[in-house]
């Protein structure tokens, strides 16, 4: 499983020109399953989301977290993550989770990471979604299920 988190003033998911999430200061995350992921993994993934101490402190230094931020998190699902250009320039996507399973396992995600954090919005699974967002600082962080 990777997520890659971007700290955000702002940010909203939209479909057929319509906004159906946005969200204020906080982050955006996307999501993406590999073959070997299962509830496990995302367990793991959710707690480290809602530990990293992305956030800046009164000094600047990245000492906080997200809910003592009190932010809010959109989480969109992004297959492309495990795009592949080993001996090509054409990406392949066989390290990702075929989309049956990559739906089981993301609702899975949506239920566990809503019960433990309330101000999550998501986008929707297999849409075409514009995502607009302003990046604070840019702060980029990615999470990979095989390095934590």
């Amino acid at each position: 499983m990777k997520i890659v988190s971007q700290i955000v003033k702002t940010a909203s998911c939209s479909v057929d020109k319509k906004i159906i999430s946005k969200i204020n200061y906080g982050e955006l995350i996307l999501v993406s399953f590999n073959r070997n992921d299962d509830e496990k993994v995302v367990d793991k993934m959710i707690d480290k989301l809602l530990k990293m101490r992305i956030f800046p402190d009164e000094n600047g230094n990245t000492n906080l977290n997200l809910e003592q931020m009190d932010g809010e998190i959109l989480a969109i699902s992004q297959f492309t993550l495990y795009a592949s250009f080993k001996k090509t320039n054409r990406p392949s996507f066989i390290e990702c989770l075929n989309h049956e399973n990559a739906l089981t396992l993301y609702s899975y995600f949506q239920e566990q990471l809503s019960k433990k954090y309330k101000k999550t919005k998501f986008g929707v699974f297999r849409e075409h979604m514009e995502i607009s967002l302003i990046n604070d600082g840019p702060f980029t962080v990615i999470l990979d299920s095989e390095e934590i």
